[in-house]
């Protein structure tokens, strides 16, 4: 009887573990320890042996995996409860990273964005934004359980809210330079936005107004007058060049334009089927991190490229079916930032390599080189995995808000 109950449990226990996310991740793992190992041997100026850099990748696979097992098992409530605990520590980080940054990768980068002792480093905004998507989704819930229905008035009350806890790290990303990583907490915001009750006349509103500023900020830098007005807010010389890179790649391909022209020879060169696994000709720098997508489209052409797209709709495509089947509110939320950051990263990653989009410092989830971008990632899939795992979470009450 004991061993038939010991039974029934572990079979309950694996029905609630998410393998099939489990299986989208281990293999982006793969291709991307696949794709790290094949840049650093190719590519000059890496820091130490394909080896090392893949056992280094390893390392942050291993310690992201073991986030993702403690995470799952926290459930609604809990997350709830330490959601502004970690948004806290996240700006607490945020500001600190301004004084004690990393003066190495400040000079290679023109952010202020990283930490560094020794040879580890991280980036601190990576682990804000699984923490700024669980303040939003905590903000959203309570704002709908204390406003039973959605009114202009109500509905801007929530829109000032999300703005108000958005601010401070829109503020922070300013003040470090680091202009790519401002843009996936919009997006984050933005798709929470979407999805939390708003009407959609308020909607469309914030929509035409974004869309007058995104033309009125490219008519700005089009002329040399605007840019100098851009410059008085705090645009750099460096910006406008990734502008000038992305409008004409081969207007200076032996200086600013280097790194972008080399990546969309070797993204070019891959034509249908690709060179194949480790045969590389084309010289991208330091493409094992933000330019990894150039060693899958060298190495696997068109094809192995849509193959990897697939993969990660497959990965987003059981996000959302986990979130349809707990049927929570703040989970619904939780998970929509989840799903945008990762879409996101995926999007401009992938746009920026192969010039549909300006360059920015945005790795390709799960594939990039890096630790600090893959633990985000991996706490994201295990917050993901927890709503499986507790799918019998209730609702919350009333007095969860006392």
């Amino acid at each position: 009887m004991d061993l038939k109950k010991k039974q029934t449990k572990n079979t309950d226990e694996n029905s609630r573990i998410d393998y099939g996310i489990i299986f989208s991740v281990m293999v982006l793992a793969l291709i991307g320890l696949m794709s790290i190992y094949v840049a650093a041997s190719h590519d000059n100026g890496t820091t130490g042996s394909p080896t090392q850099m893949v056992m280094s990748q390893l390392i942050w696979y291993f310690l992201g995996a073991v986030g993702v097992v403690i995470i799952m098992h926290f459930d609604a409530q809990q997350l709830w409860m330490i959601a502004p605990y970690a948004y806290s520590i996240g700006i607490f980080l945020l500001v600190a990273v301004l004084f004690f940054y990393s003066r190495d990768y400040a000079a290679k980068t023109g952010a202020k964005s990283w930490f560094a002792l020794g040879p580890f480093s991280f980036q601190p905004s990576e682990l804000m934004k699984p923490a700024f998507i669980l303040m939003l989704g905590r903000v959203v819930t309570e704002h709908n359980h204390n406003y039973h229905e959605h009114t202009l008035h109500s509905d801007q009350i929530l829109i000032g809210k999300m703005i108000l806890w958005s601010l401070p790290v829109i503020v922070l990303m300013l003040l470090q330079k680091d202009f790519g990583t401002m843009l996936v907490f919009l997006a984050i915001l933005a798709g929470t936005m979407l999805v939390s009750g708003i009407d959609w006349r308020i909607i469309l509103g914030l929509v035409i107004i974004a869309s007058a500023l995104m033309f009125a900020a490219i008519s700005l830098v089009a002329t040399n007058s605007g840019r100098e007005m851009l410059s008085h807010i705090g645009f750099h010389a460096y910006q406008f060049e990734r502008i000038d890179s992305w409008l004409d790649p081969s207007h200076d391909t032996s200086n600013n334009s280097y790194q972008l022209w080399q990546n969309l020879k070797a993204v070019g060169s891959g034509k249908l089927t690709g060179k194949g696994f480790n045969h590389s000709n084309v010289y991208v720098p330091v493409r094992e991190s933000d330019m990894i997508f150039s060693v899958i489209a060298e190495n696997f052409g068109f094809i192995g490229s849509c193959l990897l797209i697939m993969m990660y709709f497959l990965l987003i495509s059981q996000m959302v079916k986990v979130t349809f089947d707990t049927k929570n509110e703040f989970y619904a939320y939780v998970s929509t930032g989840i799903v945008v950051m990762i879409l996101f990263h995926v999007f401009e990653n992938i746009g920026m390599s192969i010039g549909l989009l300006p360059m920015t410092g945005i790795p390709l989830p799960f594939i990039s080189q890096g630790g600090s971008a893959l633990i985000a990632n991996m706490i994201g899939v295990g917050v993901i995995m927890s709503m499986r795992y507790h799918y019998k979470s209730y609702m919350f009450s009333s007095d969860q808000f006392d």
